[in-house]
């Protein structure tokens, strides 16, 4: 079954997104655990989620997807941004455990600021290190990034490296950009095999737990992040087609964040249910 969702608003609640993604014949869905470009959490209302959690077991809902601010820069220069990230980080995941448990939270590893690769993966390790608790039912996972700028995570061997240094890995996955990892030059088009061997011999393909799935407006390794409508952008749907039948990944839940709004995002699912191979 092609578990396929898309990104959401928040602003009126657990069940209100759940609905939305029900009447565009989505089984999961992503959302912004706060404003993403603020930093204040709205206060989850328990009964609310206690409603989306009945609707996902009666509507057998893969996984969803909680999203950090983009903000958030969990290896900035300044100590003050970085306490901000943890701190952010640590209450949204507490409130996934609470109100959502077993779900995913997904977070862009941030920007080193000039202060080096190396530097900016310790510094992202020890965030991770203050806020993974061993009781914890959320995964948190790393983004792929495209490679802009001073971003971390757009080779595969950073985000392994980082895994395999997190005291508690076994709490940790990857979300994997279909985008990003096309702007950061693999090349999913033409040798998906050849780039889920590097994942898997990097990463592990074990620790992939969820996939943005996006065409790119940019072209292949521009390092650019500029996201495009299914099967208009350099990726095309072939090749999209590919991915989420691809034996590896087919299993995965897949989440939508192409520049649309409800009726948009039917029409992609609809288009992707069409070439799922059953």
């Amino acid at each position: 079954m092609l578990h396929i969702g898309c990104h959401l608003s928040s602003s009126k609640g657990y069940r209100h997104m759940g609905e939305d993604a029900l009447s565009i014949n989505a089984d999961t869905f992503q959302f912004f655990t706060r404003n993403p470009r603020g930093s204040k959490a709205k206060k989850a209302d328990p009964k609310d989620a206690e409603a989306l959690r009945g609707l996902m077991e009666e509507h057998a809902f893969a996984p969803v997807l909680g999203h950090a601010p983009y903000t958030l820069n969990a290896c900035a220069l300044d100590e003050g941004l970085r306490a901000f990230a943890r701190d952010a980080m640590r209450e949204d995941v507490m409130t996934l455990d609470t109100y959502l448990p077993h779900m995913l939270y997904n977070f862009h590893p941030g920007s080193h600021v000039g202060q080096g690769i190396d530097a900016g993966m310790a510094l992202i390790v020890e965030l991770l290190d203050a806020i993974l608790r061993p009781e914890q039912t959320t995964r948190v996972l790393l983004e792929t990034m495209s490679g802009k700028g001073t971003e971390v995570g757009s080779r595969f061997e950073e985000l392994g490296h980082i895994l395999r240094s997190v005291s508690l890995g076994d709490k940790m996955g990857v979300c994997l950009d279909t985008c990003h990892v096309y702007s950061a030059g693999y090349d999913i088009v033409n040798d998906l095999d050849g780039v889920l061997e590097q994942f898997d011999r990097h990463v592990g393909l074990g620790k992939l737990y969820a996939i943005h799935l996006n065409d790119s407006l940019m072209p292949f390794a521009s390092r650019k992040d500029r996201h495009a409508r299914i099967g208009e952008g350099t990726i095309g749907l072939e090749a999209i087609a590919r991915i989420i039948n691809h034996p590896a990944l087919r299993h995965l839940p897949f989440y939508l964040e192409t520049p649309n709004e409800l009726p948009g995002y039917a029409h992609e699912i609809s288009v992707l249910r069409a070439a799922w191979i059953e």
